[in-house]
């Protein structure tokens, strides 16, 4: 197929021209961060200012983000102390049950509930001391009846009849309930505040950036998001991350002018290295692989073409089983940031048909005219996928994929329609 094969050189060709060029981010660059203010304190005690009135102190206290995979996103909470007792209790919407009925299929399908949990603020911190992650609170400057009104409805909140919620990766999780609950105890103000202004960050750059310390979860978010994901996210939006949201709250003003977070004090040092600033980049790594794949694969194919099809089927079973998964999270899940993924152009369950053609290949056998229209459609489909990034109505940051996997779908293709042209009955 000379013709296809010219169209699907040359919309690599033009995918690679505009894109190559940016450069490979490094793991921790990017942009500066914000300086922060000088802690209260480096100790666990909690030292709420000094309060005239029988109010209580209200902070946001922010968990830095942790080595599991869970804990890559940090975590949040707001903490009480009680004028009269000194004691501070940590109101903590991350609790979930797992062992609740359907637990399992809920968390597959995104039908999650979490949990308001209020324990002591001492007993909060356990676990993130004995991780070594750091943990910092932001005493804000509300007046008597915001602190008290505040206070009332969270523990109203945390009964049990009234816990419960319905959880969401980016739009209402942990951090968003903390920023919500704020926002209505200023009468909006803070939402005021941040709607309107945004720093370009991204579900998927946000998410990418902090799972980068474990590649594969990076990986997969980056594989697994589609271009909903893609939409610049308001400041309002942002606070979805902790500490997005702890940033956000040093720059916000009452209405009368003065900073929102009266002092900083840190409760716990932290002991871990702090991911990105920025959502690292590879597409020079991912067209320069794409490249020698397409090389390789025609310099194999040319010599052991049976070879070269015993190495293709994990290739066509890890890509037809990929996209089976993304198929299900668009249409069987309620992961709406996962629907419509151009990535499936790329890593088609159709590449599951190619199988046993190329069974037929690695045994010495001759596959049907069928196969080699497949493995065509599959290099056209990768192509569309390029072509997409020219349209500014499809968003969706794949490129990377995009020069790693046109390439080798191209060469695949080419590879095996020519072998099957020339061999006459059996493939060496």
């Amino acid at each position: 197929m000379p013709a296809a094969e010219r169209v699907l050189c040359l919309v690599l060709l033009l995918v690679a021209s505009q894109f190559a060029g940016t450069a490979v981010a490094a793991a921790g660059g990017g942009a500066t961060p914000p300086a922060v203010p000088a802690p209260a304190t480096t100790s666990a005690t909690i030292a709420a200012p000094a309060q005239a009135s029988g109010a209580p102190r209200i902070g946001v206290v922010t968990m830095e983000p942790g080595e599991v995979f869970w804990e890559r996103f940090g975590h949040d909470a707001i903490l009480v102390v009680d004028p009269r007792t000194g004691r501070g209790t940590s109101y903590n919407f991350g609790f979930f049950d797992p062992s609740e009925p359907g637990f399992v299929p809920n968390f597959v399908r995104g039908r999650m509930m979490y949990y308001l949990v209020a324990l002591p603020i001492e007993e909060d911190l356990g676990s993130y001391r004995d991780e070594g992650r750091g943990v910092g609170v932001q005493w804000l400057a509300l007046d008597d009846a915001e602190a008290t009104s505040l206070a009332d409805a969270l523990a109203d909140n945390a009964r049990p009849e009234h816990a419960r919620y319905r959880y969401d990766y980016f739009r209402d999780n942990c951090s968003s309930r903390v920023r919500d609950v704020l926002d209505a105890a200023l009468g909006g103000r803070l939402r005021e505040q941040l709607a309107g202004r945004s720093q370009g960050n991204s579900w998927r750059s946000e998410s990418v950036r902090l799972a980068w310390p474990a590649k594969w979860m990076a990986l997969g978010f980056h594989l697994g998001l589609s271009g909903v994901a893609d939409r610049p996210l308001s400041r309002w939006e942002e606070a979805f991350i902790p500490m997005r949201l702890r940033d956000s709250l040093r720059e916000a003003r009452r209405a009368d002018g003065r900073p929102l977070v009266a002092s900083e004090q840190v409760l716990l040092p932290n002991r871990l290295p702090a991911p990105p600033t920025d959502m690292p980049t590879w597409r020079v790594p991912a067209l320069l692989v794409g490249l020698l794949l397409f090389v390789a694969v025609h310099w194999l194919g040319a010599r052991r073409p049976r070879l070269l099809a015993s190495l293709a089927l994990p290739v066509w079973t890890v890509a037809g089983l990929l996209g089976c998964l993304m198929l299900f999270l668009w249409l069987g899940t309620e992961h709406t940031a996962a629907w419509g993924n151009e990535n499936l152009l790329l890593l088609s369950p159709l590449a599951l048909l190619a199988l046993p053609g190329g069974w037929r290949v690695a045994r010495g056998r001759i596959p049907s005219a069928r196969w080699g229209t497949l493995l065509w459609i599959l290099a056209g489909s990768a192509a569309i996928a390029g072509f997409l990034k020219f349209l500014p109505f499809r968003p969706q940051q794949n490129v990377e994929w995009v020069l790693l996997l046109l390439p080798l779908h191209l060469a695949l293709a080419r590879t095996f329609t020519q072998t099957r042209a020339t061999a006459p009955t059996t493939v060496r």
